[in-house]
This record gives C-alpha cells, structure tokens and sequence, in this order.
C-alpha cells in the first residue's frame, strides 16, 4: 500500500469522526435540546439533520410519544373515612422540551416521580371530597376528568408535560369496608326482589282474573247459543212432526201403536191386563185401525 492510498484513508476516517462529533439526527419520535458547555442554547430540536461544535456542544433526546406511568396502588380515605386501595395509571408526554429538562434533567424516571406524586395527590384530595358510593360508581369519571384538567395545567407549567389521562384500573376496598358494603348490596338486591315477586304475583292476579272472567262470558254465551240452537232444532223437529202428521194421521196413528207394542212386549216376561176391546188393540184386530 502506497503512501497516497494511506494519506486517503486517514482523511476517510477524520472526516469520519468530525462528522459523527458535528451531525446528529433526531427521529420523528424525538425531541432534542441542545446543551453549550452545559447550558441550553436550543430547546427545542425539530426532526432531521442538525450541526453541532464538536466538544463544545451536546445534545440529548427524548421520546415525544405518549407514555403510560404505572402507579403503585396507594391507600385513599373517602369523606366518610372509609379506606380503600386504589391502583391508577396516566398517559403522559413531552410538551416543552426545554422545560421538561430543567425540571427533570431529562431523565424520564424522575419526571414519573414527580408526576405520580401529583397524581397521588389529586386523587387523595378527590377521594377525601366524596363518599365510597360516588368514587366507586357514581362520580368516577367526572373525578377523573377533573383531575386530569387541573393536573395538565399545572404539569405544564412546572415540567412542560402533557397529562393526557389518568385512569383508575381497580379499587379495593379493605376486609372490613369489603364485608360492610357486600352486606349492603345483598340487602338492597334481596329487597329488589322482594319487590319484583310482589310486583308478579299482582300481575298473576290480574291475569288470572281476567282469564276466569273470560272463561265464564265464554261459557255463558257457549251455553247461550247451545240453547238457541237447540231451542231452534227442537221448533224444526216439532214442525216436522205435524206437517207429517197432519199429511196422514191414520199413518202416524199406525206407527205410534207399533211404537207402543215394541216398547210393552220388549220382555218375554212382561204381563198387562187390557180389555180386549180398548183401544190399545184395534190396529192388531184390524189394519185399519177400524
């Protein structure tokens, strides 16, 4: 290797390591400050390619994204001094990135200390205005929303943070709470059912009633109507009766004693006494009834 190909090489790697002291890049997911012997001349680095004075200047980066700070559970008493653990996170990020740095010296842990301590208290001061029933169901979204606008101004302003959201993952109560409230909700669901029992067996009531009511106006018009028809059918049959009888009575005079034999000989034993000579006989002397 010649000396030309050596010289061309050194002045590669000069270049090579003024270029990595002076150029540095910041991702779209970044901010930067940058420091000048230790204090900030630009505190706010936009993304992509930047100059520096090798040795003199420093930059440091952050992530820009939103981050989840995951708080231990924390101990919180209600107005009525009712204690309960209560586990919470927030989303958090990067506002004003010089500020952020002089508050935390851009170290991201002790930005979560200072903002779970906030948090804690904003909860603790929120839980202490309200009683167990409204932090547990009823008012726990509007105490969150609260607690995320008053603590978003005041984060901004001292750490040049966004609070994004601060949510509450679970609430425990303790043994004792636990056993006092369970009491209470059983009572108020045996109690709601109570009502609903009550509240059916009236309606059964009521639906049986009208159904025997139904029955009956059935029954009676049913009855009325068999009535009208059997009423109807015995006037038709009677009508029958005498148009046949009065279109040849000798006729029907004939059959009702044939009727009458059948009915009075229908056992071998049967015994009647009759004069000969009445009546009951005169279609057996004479077909003609004469």
């Amino acid at each position: 290797m010649n000396n030309k190909m050596m010289v061309l090489l050194a002045s590669f790697f000069i270049a090579v390591i003024v270029a990595s002291n002076t150029l540095y890049i910041i991702k779209e997911t970044e901010r930067g400050v940058k420091l000048r012997f230790g204090k900030v001349v630009d505190n706010d680095l936009q993304p992509g390619l930047g100059v520096k004075f090798p040795m003199a200047d420093e930059v440091r980066k952050f992530d820009s994204r939103v981050l989840t700070l995951d708080a231990r559970p924390e101990r919180f008493l209600t107005v009525e001094k009712k204690g309960m653990i209560v586990d919470s996170f927030a989303k958090w990020r990067i506002q004003d990135v010089g500020k952020y740095y002089t508050a935390t010296n851009g170290e991201e842990a002790r930005a979560e200390r200072l903002l779970a301590q906030r948090i804690n208290e904003g909860l603790r001061n929120g839980f202490g205005d309200r009683s167990l029933q409204e932090v547990v169901s009823g008012e726990r979204d509007q105490l969150m929303n609260n607690l995320t606008d008053s603590l978003n101004k005041l984060t901004n302003e001292e750490y040049g943070v966004e609070l994004v959201d601060v949510r509450i993952k679970r609430i425990d109560l303790p043994e004792q709470v636990s056993d006092s409230v369970f009491n209470r909700m059983t009572t108020e669901r045996e109690r709601e059912a109570r009502e609903h029992r009550s509240k059916g067996k009236e309606q059964a009531e009521v639906i049986r009633a009208d159904a025997d009511r139904q029955r009956t106006i059935l029954e009676a018009e049913a009855y009325r109507d068999s009535e009208l028809l059997r009423g109807e059918g015995d006037a038709k049959a009677a009508a029958i009766y005498a148009g046949a009888y009065n279109r040849d009575p000798e006729f029907y005079s004939f059959v009702r004693s044939l009727n009458a034999y059948k009915e009075t000989f229908r056992n071998k034993d049967d015994v009647m006494l009759v004069d000969p000579d009445s009546d009951f006989f005169r279609y057996l002397k004479n077909s003609k009834g004469k």
